[in-house]
């Protein structure tokens, strides 16, 4: 029985003999031809200059942190609801991270809950150091407000578009609003590169450092001198060769994402006992994922062990940061929205690959289990 996955890459038929192009070439380590031509293609499509590529975009999110002059000791900002990756690169530093719950709308970092935590720590004579907002399964956090509290108290935001490239607001894509950005090409991303990432900055000079950081920190000399402490965090060649020849599909990649989630919008039936993450109606969502929420966590359990008993792949929403026991004694701020995310949120398969007749699979399938309990 085939298998419906959450979201599968997709290669193009052309990537073996461009494959094959780098290995004649020698070109296998982080020079080669390939690293500059899938840079140019973001550069091109994000229209932003200043792009660097790195091993992850965890390794993107700590470069961004240490650019920022992040140190132990200091505080961090980030969502609560993500992947741990987003927070991690925090705690490598020895800062530490202080949580904020999830607006209504899009279920992103919760501009009103920031300016509660900003606050909180400017009456006790702290400030952050940075704030990280992700947008989640492609969506669009509300950028507009968490730039004008940036501004306000004087506090750098990193944007983790790990799932949100080709996403966007009126003032343009996410990765590129904020004081820094960062990208992810992991396996289950709209481009992977296997593995991957990039770091986006508004001079070319915060790039040259974090190449700098991010290639073990050599300093101009004929051998090797290190002054700073540095990293292993090149991107080879190789993986560009896979960015480079998915690139050029981008814009289907994204239709077809998006398809999936006007499918599910569509044929899911259980008379509005089924909401999905919506975002704000005039940003632009990849829908990298398409996310829903079930009325309890009883039927959520159960319709993902329903649809995983026929070869339907599902995940549950991240399970938020301040509820991990790695971060339980961090402060948040929030109403504990994303608690119920959680509980009661399933992601369904979403790959650019997926056919017509595999997403009706899933349909058929999600309303057999739902119907008969509001019938």
């Amino acid at each position: 029985m085939e298998w419906i996955k959450l979201s599968e890459p997709q290669f193009e038929d052309v990537i073996c003999s461009e494959v094959n192009e780098a290995i004649l070439k020698k070109e296998v380590g982080y020079v080669g031809g390939y690293i500059d031509a899938f840079t140019n293609q973001l550069r091109d499509y994000l229209n932003f200059p200043h792009i660097g590529l790195f091993s992850s975009g965890t390794a993107s999110i700590h470069l961004a942190l240490k650019l920022l002059d992040v140190k132990s000791g200091d505080e961090v900002i980030c969502q609560s609801l993500t992947f741990v990756a987003s927070v991690n690169p925090v705690t490598y530093l020895g800062a530490k991270p202080i949580f904020i719950g999830s607006e209504v709308s899009g279920w992103n970092m919760s501009p009103n809950y920031l300016a509660a935590a900003l606050e909180d720590r400017k009456k006790k004579g702290r400030q952050a150091k940075a704030i990280i907002v992700v947008h989640l399964y492609g969506m669009p956090a509300n950028m507009e407000e968490i730039m004008r509290l940036s501004n306000e108290y004087g506090v750098p935001v990193i944007e983790d578009a790990a799932e949100a490239l080709g996403s966007k607001t009126s003032k343009g894509f996410c990765g590129t609003l904020a004081d820094l950005g960062v990208l992810s090409f992991n396996a289950n991303k709209i481009i992977t590169t296997g593995g991957g990432g990039a770091l986006l900055a508004k001079s070319e000079e915060l790039i040259t450092k974090a190449r700098f950081l991010g290639l073990q920190a050599k300093d101009p000399a004929p051998h090797y001198e290190h002054s700073e402490l540095g990293f292993n965090y090149a991107f080879s060649n190789l993986n560009a060769v896979l960015g480079f020849t998915q690139f050029k599909k981008i814009d289907y990649k994204i239709r077809k994402r998006r398809a999936a989630y006007e499918h599910y919008k569509r044929n899911i039936e259980a008379n509005g006992h089924i909401t999905f993450q919506e975002g704000h109606s005039e940003d632009f969502s990849n829908r990298w994922l398409t996310a829903v929420i079930v009325p309890d966590t009883s039927i959520s359990v159960k319709l993902q062990h329903y649809l995983r008993e026929n070869f339907v792949e599902t995940r549950p929403v991240w399970k938020p940061i301040h509820l991990q026991p790695l971060y339980k004694d961090c402060d948040y701020f929030g109403d504990r929205l994303e608690e119920n995310l959680f509980y009661k949120g399933i992601c369904l398969p979403s790959g650019s690959g997926l056919r017509e007749e595999q997403l009706f699979k899933v349909t058929d399938l999600l309303n057999e289990f739902m119907s008969p309990l509001f019938s």
